[in-house]
């Protein structure tokens, strides 16, 4: 039988006759990359097996909910290290984080008719990608 080269490692081995299109060898390095790919592939054309998977982790995380906070105690260096370089992404972002639980008790809108226009790309603020014309109406609660 003549060798062939694997798609992940790039040696050649002489697949075996029994697998039909054998394209990996046989090293568990290889095997993980064909299963990781198949998995990839599958999660992406096939909505049953991707529900089955996301409900597979929700309830593995359900049964071990202290999980990543045991994790972090045993890893301090990782999460130190994860925590830096957090603060390093915010300071660097172009705009600002909007939280959805901010609000004041003083509204200065007044009600009428209102443009939304984007700002240019890397402006201090993420917008709509299109202009729109919206109606704005203001109920005030008593």
């Amino acid at each position: 039988m003549e060798a062939i080269c694997c798609a992940h490692c790039q040696q050649f081995f002489v697949p075996n006759p029994r697998i039909k299109n054998q394209r990996y060898c046989g090293h568990a390095a290889c095997q993980r990359a064909r299963k990781t790919l198949w998995q990839k592939q599958k999660l992406q054309v096939d909505s049953d097996y991707k529900t089955n998977q996301k409900d597979c982790q929700k309830q593995w995380r359900e049964n071990h909910p202290d999980y990543w906070r045991n994790w972090r105690a045993e890893h301090p260096k990782y999460t130190e290290r994860n925590r830096i370089q957090q603060q390093e992404r915010n300071r660097q972002r172009t705009f600002k984080i909007a939280k959805m639980d901010v609000s004041k008790t003083e509204n200065f809108i007044k009600s009428g008719c209102y443009f939304i226009i984007p700002e240019p790309f890397g402006s201090a603020i993420i917008a709509k990608m299109d202009a729109s014309v919206q109606k704005v109406r203001l109920i005030l609660d008593g």
